[in-house]
């Protein structure tokens, strides 16, 4: 139940950053490199939360190592271009 909250959460402020628009390049500027950090941190988040359903025990933090690396790298991918 908390993991599917966290998840939702995470997607619904990256969508909402993804709505920021201004006509100054500074404020563009740094609206893309807020995007680009929420789109690192909530990858990272999801990974971790999906990594963590899989396996068990030693397994289990493996998973979520690589979950939060992978989703960090893919976030990251897909937000900063």
């Amino acid at each position: 139940m908390v993991k599917s909250r966290v998840v939702a959460v995470s997607a619904i402020a990256m969508l909402i950053a993804g709505c920021q628009s201004s006509s100054s390049p500074d404020v563009r500027a740094r609206n893309a490199e807020f995007g680009c950090i929420a789109g690192t941190v909530g990858g990272a988040i999801v990974g971790g939360l999906v990594g963590s359903t899989i396996g068990g025990g030693g397994g289990r933090v493996l998973a979520e190592a690589v979950g939060i690396g992978g989703g960090g790298y893919l976030g990251n991918r897909l937000a900063c271009g």
